[in-house]
């Protein structure tokens, strides 16, 4: 089953579906891309791990990588049970450093792998002030913008703190920005409504080569279909944080309800 939605499903921002959309997004874009690059250039895979802090109490999946296992207590040599410890007065949680990963899209020249076009899809750490992961982007951008490759920054989080802007852009849930080499400080942005379909983006390579297409749309489509998303997600509930605006939630409400997904 399709997405319910017409463009960007907010529903995939729940932090169980992210990560896993995250890497297949990325790999979308090489695959597009290679057989359009192809052979004077190469699109590459980049992992990255960075540590996502998450109290265990609120991990579902997780596997802990000592295990405590139970076994009956010692008796001495008459027969008697050993000595009873009395449990610690207190319990409480901690708090875990769990390995998060992320993949980020470098297009190079194939002969001298000169990095041509950066493509970063934008992680909630990256947004979230605090952060390691927050500030390890800001140096990254800041390196790229200063660099002569290109850098496309895709944006499909509605929460925390953006990439900045110069100038005031159109209010959106979700945003592209494309930083041409030989533009800036201009960039191109694309702000995407909840009710639009995603654009199909210009990907730059070195001149005078021209762009080449990348079709969103049908990316995040055949991410949702080929991970089975229609069957993790629970359209019934609302969807995650940060909140949707009146007309954002009146509208999903509508368009789930024309679907069938909820009463």
């Amino acid at each position: 089953m399709p997405s319910p939605f017409p463009g960007m499903d907010p529903y995939i921002e729940d932090p169980e579906i992210w990560s896993d959309f995250h890497n297949n997004l990325a790999t979308e874009f090489q695959a597009q891309l290679n057989p359009l690059i192809r052979p004077r250039y190469i699109a590459r895979l980049i992992p990255r791990v960075t540590y996502e802090i998450i109290e265990i109490g609120k991990v579902r999946g997780v596997r802990p990588d000592v295990g405590i296992w139970q076994r009956p207590l010692p008796q001495d040599r008459a027969g008697s049970t050993a000595i009873a410890i009395p449990p610690a007065p207190v319990e409480s949680l901690v708090s875990l450093d769990l390995p998060l990963r992320l993949t980020s899209v470098e297009i190079r020249t194939t002969d001298s792998l000169e990095l041509v076009t950066a493509i970063e899809i934008l992680s909630p750490v990256n947004k979230r002030v605090g952060h390691d992961a927050f500030y390890e982007y800001r140096r990254k951008r800041r390196e790229l913008l200063r660099s002569t490759a290109h850098l496309l920054e895709v944006d499909l989080l509605r929460g925390d703190e953006r990439p900045p802007l110069e100038h005031v852009v159109p209010e959106a849930p979700y945003y592209v920005v494309l930083s041409r080499e030989q533009r800036r400080p201009l960039v191109d942005v694309w702000p995407i409504q909840l009710n639009e379909k995603l654009p199909l983006l210009p990907i730059p390579l070195l001149e005078p080569d021209p762009d080449v297409p990348f079709d969103l749309h049908t990316a995040v489509t055949n991410v949702y279909d080929r991970a089975g998303y229609a069957d993790l997600i629970n359209y019934r509930r609302s969807p995650p944080p940060p909140p949707l605006n009146v007309s954002e939630a009146t509208w999903l409400d509508e368009q789930l309800r024309k679907q069938g997904l909820r009463d």
